[in-house]
């Protein structure tokens, strides 16, 4: 999920106004805190709410204990937003390149994403950007990680989500709060990504047993998340290749890039969506699709192939998996990606 330090934003950049509106939905989004236990204990609350609540709870402790993830006091609240959607975030991008447009933030450094709790001004933002000849994708989120600068609540935007995914993205978010490589935008949310869904197979399977439908849905979530990171990898792939063409002028990149954006639709619904297990990516193929959305979306499976290398040479032990990645990603922060495939590379004992 989005990762987000709004508050503690600075002028430079971004304009004093915009912080404190962030500041303003961020305090009133911790002023409503409620403990879960509290919540799950008031008379009020239905019970599909308490059993979602409950869940919760058992996420949070297999990510701190089974993890060893630092999970601190994040998800121990609760709090209501007004809305179904928390925030729009917009990711822009050259037309003709990925060259992502940048904000810059203390602590994460440069991010390619810029969330707003106020919708229309990312809507208006985002038409400006698009003046300015930028590829531009706004999309919703239900969740961000402040990285333990706060203890963040679960927020009423995720009991909408199923069972597996609210497990996945409550391990997801306390990943962040366990390490953060400024800069690195796509390596941390693919890493959360991976040890998201791998650890909700775990937690699933070891709660509900290994033929629960929850257990089943999380394995089959986890095969699509792989098949579809690998069909975006290729995808991106074939549009570099165009892009780096110096032969090329820019019209002709253009003209190229509707066309490889128009085979890979149909390359998806033909070839990759008959081999998904769930219904979780069904729609790529029907949306718009440019250099802002891949950048975008592409975030969250860069590479998980790399990640899942690391997990099997461990011998299917996420803990040990995840705390090497972690590792590795440590010492080497300029290039994270490239410390891991070092780690693929020494083939450590199983």
């Amino acid at each position: 999920m989005l990762t987000m330090l709004m508050v503690t934003a600075t002028a430079a950049a971004c304009s004093p106004l915009y912080v404190i509106r962030a500041g303003f939905h961020e305090a009133k989004i911790l002023s409503r805190r409620r403990p879960i236990s509290r919540v799950i204990e008031d008379p009020s609350t239905s019970p599909e709410t308490r059993r979602k609540l409950a869940l919760v709870l058992q996420a949070r402790a297999y990510a701190e204990h089974s993890l060893d993830l630092a999970a601190g006091d994040s998800y121990t609240t609760y709090s209501w937003v007004e809305s179904d959607t928390l925030l729009m975030v917009i990711t822009a991008a050259q037309p003709d390149r990925f060259q992502a447009y940048t904000w810059w933030f203390p602590i994460v450094g440069r991010v390619p994403y810029k969330g707003y709790f106020e919708f229309d001004r990312a809507w208006d933002d985002a038409e400006k950007l698009r003046d300015r000849g930028y590829d531009t994708y706004v999309r919703p989120s239900g969740a961000f990680s402040t990285l333990g600068f706060f203890n963040d609540p679960l927020l009423s935007t995720l009991l909408r989500y199923g069972d597996v995914s609210l497990g996945s993205t409550v391990i997801h978010e306390i990943l962040h709060n366990t390490v953060y490589i400024p800069s690195q935008v796509a390596f941390n949310e693919s890493f959360a990504s991976f040890v998201g869904d791998r650890g909700a197979i775990d937690f699933f399977c070891a709660r509900d047993g290994d033929t629960a439908a929850t257990c089943d849905l999380a394995k089959r979530s986890w095969h699509d998340t792989l098949v579809y990171g690998a069909f975006l990898s290729d995808l991106v792939h074939r549009l570099e290749a165009v892009y780096d063409d110096t032969t090329l002028t820019k019209a002709d990149k253009l003209a190229r890039k509707q066309v490889l954006i128009g085979d890979g639709k149909s390359r998806f619904r033909e070839t990759v969506l008959p081999s998904l297990q769930t219904t979780g990516y069904r729609g790529f193929g029907e949306q718009d699709v440019n250099n802002a959305t891949l950048i975008g979306v592409r975030l969250y499976y860069e590479r998980l192939d790399l990640f899942e290398q690391v997990y099997q040479q461990f011998g299917g032990n996420l803990a040990r998996a995840t705390a090497a990645i972690m590792a590795a990603a440590k010492a080497s922060p300029s290039d994270p990606y490239a410390a891991v495939e070092r780690l693929v590379k020494s083939n450590p004992a199983q």
